[in-house]
């Protein structure tokens, strides 16, 4: 009788200690949705504008430092043009985690498709919905509402050491406005611009396949 007694004690103090102690379970947080980037400085420089603060893949990606670890990423004005008119992004899903220089998404126009890749490793915390519903938004402001995502980035520091940054951002971009000009000239000696940059009705004219081939190598795919 004593042992029957002492077991129904235990089962009753077990029973009080879960129902009168325990947690209650919480329900899963919702996603933080991205703050809206602010408009960056633009600084014109060897003829481009450059925005200020902004470090940029030699793939044609920037990334701007967002709050802690968070760091917004795109594709910059002389991708955005290059393609041309978008018929749609594709963008790696969130919760991915991506190494620097690795895919990031894929352009698709008029038939063609070539990737774009990070510039920064981390993880793909939110893709911006407005480029998936109006993927010209990225080529209207690229730097601004057409960002692509935005990453948890624990070494970015680490990882902008590999980035042009400063003043090393116009030379790079002028250098590679002379090297589309080139081969617009040896493709179509009427396409090439003296020193300008060849945007605008001369690559929209673009036979898609030579489009796609330049994309591809100032893309590093």
């Amino acid at each position: 009788m004593s042992i029957l007694f002492v077991l129904l004690t235990f089962i009753v103090v077990i029973a009080v200690n879960y129902f009168y102690f325990r947690v209650p379970e919480q329900a899963p947080l919702p996603a933080k949705v991205a703050v809206r980037p602010k408009a960056p400085v633009m600084a014109k420089e060897a003829g481009m504008s450059i925005p200020q603060g902004y470090s940029f893949h030699p793939g044609h990606t920037w990334v701007s430092r967002e709050t802690g670890e968070n760091a917004r990423v795109g594709l910059d004005k002389f991708a955005a043009d290059l393609a041309g008119k978008l018929d749609r992004i594709e963008v790696v899903s969130p919760s991915r985690w991506i190494r620097q220089g690795q895919r990031l998404a894929t352009l698709h126009s008029n038939g063609a498709a070539f990737d774009i890749v990070s510039p920064v490793e981390g993880v793909i915390m939110e893709v911006n919905q407005e480029i998936l519903k109006d993927p010209a938004l990225s080529r209207r402001d690229p730097y601004k509402d057409g960002w692509i995502a935005v990453l948890k980035s624990p070494d970015l520091s680490t990882n902008q050491r590999n980035l042009l940054r400063g003043p090393m951002v116009a030379p790079w971009m002028h250098y590679n406005v002379t090297r589309l000009n080139a081969a617009l000239a040896q493709s179509n000696p009427g396409l090439a611009q003296d020193g300008g940059v060849p945007f605008g009705p001369a690559l929209e004219d673009l036979d898609p396949k030579l489009r796609e081939k330049l994309a591809k190598e100032f893309f590093l795919n």
